[in-house]
């Protein structure tokens, strides 16, 4: 975690700030600061799981997409192939996913939720649905739906 994510997470910000600073006009900035907030309580949730965001938007993957490769789930989550195979190796060793060899190519391997996995993330969905709704809640229903739609804009090709 960086300094500045350190110091919005314990809520130190520096009460003589101008208030005409270029940080006000940068979304980036304040797509930090918003990032920042939302993300502290979702990572409290999920490490009551032992999991990390990464871990579940991965569970999240698998799940809408059962025997995607691990390259696959790499371009997804827009990390490199060894970050993902230490990401499937965690997900397996919690017992919340598997590997299944592929019957056309021997050599490559299908990921899956088990049981157990399918569970937990019935849970988490609802429980991380609440947490958003929660982190969200000074915006009207509309303003979160255009919030929504204007992000998707900005990261969408």
């Amino acid at each position: 975690m960086s300094k500045l994510e350190r110091n919005l997470e314990a809520g130190n910000t520096h009460s003589g700030a101008r208030s005409d600073s270029i940080l006000d006009d940068l979304v980036g900035y304040a797509l930090k600061r918003a990032h920042v907030h939302l993300n502290k309580s979702l990572a409290s949730k999920l490490a009551e799981y032992d999991l990390r965001p990464s871990q579940f938007t991965a569970m999240l993957i698998i799940d809408e997409n059962p025997g995607l490769m691990q390259a696959d789930i790499g371009v997804q989550l827009l990390i490199e192939p060894p970050q993902v195979v230490t990401l499937v190796n965690r997900l397996e060793k919690l017992g919340l996913a598997m590997r299944v060899r592929c019957k056309p190519d021997k050599r490559s391997y299908g990921i899956f939720l088990s049981k157990q996995g399918e569970q937990t993330l019935r849970q988490l969905r609802l429980e991380v649905r609440a947490l958003d709704a929660a982190g969200t809640a000074r915006l009207s229903e509309s303003e979160r739906t255009e919030l929504l739609r204007l992000l998707k804009k900005v990261y969408r090709d």
